[in-house]
């Protein structure tokens, strides 16, 4: 990222017309392909986000092993006898997961049959995508069959948090590519600024991992009713500290400091100004006694939420890189104009 000049904001590709996908849509810089796999990936973002949000809501439900079974629900795809509000967030999060799976392979498929018009990172990164919801896929059936194993259960979400990481990465860095919203010309990132992001996400997701690994061990419950597995109720704390400095950083530094284009300083806003909740829903939680569902599932989907802002600032940093200066996105649109 050192030294890569930003595309003027103003300058816009030219659109690409593709006779045997049908007309333009008038999507900037590029294809109606460009916009509708960009349009793919927005729903995506929402819909792992719930994804994490409604397993939040499946453990604290302790509706976990509700569906005995895998990848059925009672061998059907619709318990309709068994059903009640346990098995429904079962079913439910099993059903989301298997829309963003399908929608990851269409997203991959596109992108690897119509190359020639996208920008040549999103095959690459759709098959990465493609990869992960396999893992996670993988991981589900082995938390059903292992019987809710503590680090499947931990390594299951933060699959899942890597997979909203990167989509909403992918989203950002595809709309400002395809719309030639990119940061300002003449202007290139300070190295520090992505060291920053580097760290900024392994902190968080390291955050989010020991509260995994406290949730499923329900270590919290454990001591503060009868005083056992507190060291890790005491670690998710402590961390807690590192990951508000973490998060607050970017605003700041990128506030202070010269080189940050403004669509970056107000991304980062968003992270600095969520994560206060964020620690006033965990000190909620815990004065609750966890006796409040909303809660502690809000903390969860909290957490997703700063995963996926995170995600929107590396997929803004890496669109530095405009299509002008990807080769092979720039001979695309020649040979699409040609």
């Amino acid at each position: 990222m050192v030294g890569r000049p930003f595309a003027s904001g103003t300058s816009e590709a030219p659109a690409i017309s593709d006779p045997s996908l049908g007309p333009d849509l008038s999507f900037p810089g590029g294809s109606w392909l460009t916009g509708a796999l960009d349009w793919l990936l927005a729903h995506l973002v929402v819909a792992l986000v719930a994804l994490v949000g409604i397993g939040g809501a499946t453990r604290v439900m302790q509706a976990g092993l509700a569906c005995p079974d895998w990848p059925l629900c009672y061998g059907s795809l619709l318990p309709g006898r068994q059903m009640n509000l346990q098995v429904f967030l079962e079913w439910f999060h099993r059903l989301d997961a298997f829309l963003v799976g399908i929608a990851l392979l269409v997203l991959a498929s596109f992108s690897l049959l119509r190359r020639a018009l996208l920008p040549r990172w999103l095959p690459w990164a759709a098959g990465v995508a493609l990869l992960l919801v396999s893992v996670q896929a993988g991981l589900g059936a082995l938390t059903v069959l292992g019987l809710l194993e503590s680090s499947t259960v931990t390594a299951h979400l933060v699959t899942a948090l890597l997979l909203v990481l990167l989509v909403s990465a992918m989203h950002q860095a595809l709309l400002r590519s395809s719309t030639g919203c990119l940061p300002s010309a003449g202007v290139a990132l300070p190295l520090w600024w992505t060291l920053l992001l580097a760290f900024s996400s392994l902190v968080l997701l390291g955050q989010c991992a020991l509260g995994g690994a406290m949730a499923s061990r329900w270590a919290s419950s454990l001591c503060l009713q009868a005083g056992e597995g507190c060291r890790w109720l005491l670690t998710h704390r402590l961390g807690a500290w590192p990951a508000l400095a973490a998060l607050l950083l970017p605003a700041v530094l990128a506030h202070l400091l010269p080189g940050i284009p403004p669509v970056l300083r107000r991304f980062s806003l968003g992270p600095a100004l969520l994560v206060p909740l964020q620690v006033a829903l965990g000190v909620f939680t815990l004065r609750l006694q966890l006796q409040q569902p909303l809660v502690t599932v809000a903390h969860q989907l909290m957490a997703a939420l700063l995963v996926a802002l995170l995600g929107a600032l590396w997929g803004i940093t890496l669109s530095a890189r405009s299509p002008a200066q990807d080769g092979s996105y720039s001979s695309s649109l020649e040979m699409a104009h040609g």
